[in-house]
């Protein structure tokens, strides 16, 4: 079986633009679905649809990887799953190290669709004597110490990181020094790497902020407040606002910068 150290997706050297690269994973999922359901073939506008984009985008999206569809028939589902699968570099196996088994780490260990996607889980890792040799996920988890060895025996080039943000940039650094040139990272603080390393971020708390800013915007406009074009709110608007109460005493309305 080839791994991850060895073949690399074809994706940057088709010259497939990143913005499509990164819906392709939403149409993969959503053929899927079509697929486990038998569906032989899908229009545009109904994987467009499922897949939360516009027809007209996905088509383009489809051009780059050489797929067109058929007038009045639409797409092949099975064929589509295999063409993307294989941008995606998923007809091969991946394997995987998660360093930092903590909650957060023990649920995406946990988490069982890793394997139907491509990616197997070598080794869980921790730097906590106390967690080593526990079973997380069926998985003894290994002893940080461990880390270069466990990637190396394995032909890993994908890491994942849980760990606390404190810990997170010294853990990167090992798994670079020791052949990974792919992380993906939850821990909540941006990483600094080498070029030739691709870093994702998944930050929760960054995501809910977002959807509380839109909250607020809702919750604005539906009592008629107003802003200028700097986005700042007139100061008549401002000082008619109630202070909030905080842990010492009341907060003002509009703190300063």
């Amino acid at each position: 079986m080839a791994t991850g150290r060895t073949h690399r997706p074809a994706t940057r050297s088709r010259g497939i633009p990143e913005a499509t690269v990164a819906r392709l994973p939403l149409y993969l999922r959503a053929l899927t679905g079509l697929s486990e359901r038998s569906v032989p073939t899908v229009s545009s506008e109904e994987l467009a649809a499922a897949a939360g984009v516009n027809s007209a985008k996905l088509r383009k999206d489809f051009s780059y990887l050489g797929s067109y569809g058929t007038r009045g028939v639409g797409y092949d589902v099975e064929y589509l799953v295999y063409q993307i699968s294989r941008e995606l570099g998923l007809t091969q196996d991946w394997p995987i190290v998660m360093v930092g088994i903590g909650n957060l780490g023990a649920a995406l260990a946990n988490y069982g669709g890793f394997a139907s996607r491509g990616f197997r889980v070598a080794a869980l890792i921790d730097a906590d004597p106390a967690m080593t040799g526990k079973s997380v996920a069926g998985m003894a988890v290994q002893h940080a110490d461990d880390l270069e060895k466990i990637i190396d025996d394995n032909g890993v080039s994908i890491g994942v990181i849980a760990t606390p943000a404190g810990a997170a940039q010294q853990v990167c650094d090992r798994l670079v020094a020791a052949g990974v040139t792919s992380i993906l990272n939850f821990a909540p603080t941006v990483l600094s790497v080498p070029d030739g390393v691709d870093v994702r971020k998944v930050d929760l708390s960054i995501e809910l902020q977002i959807l509380a800013f839109h909250e607020q915007r809702k919750a604005g406009e539906g009592q008629g407040d107003t802003v200028d074009e700097a986005g700042t709110e007139p100061p008549a608007a401002a000082a008619t606002k109630p202070a909030r109460k905080g842990p010492d005493g009341d907060v003002p309305a509009v703190m300063p910068a």
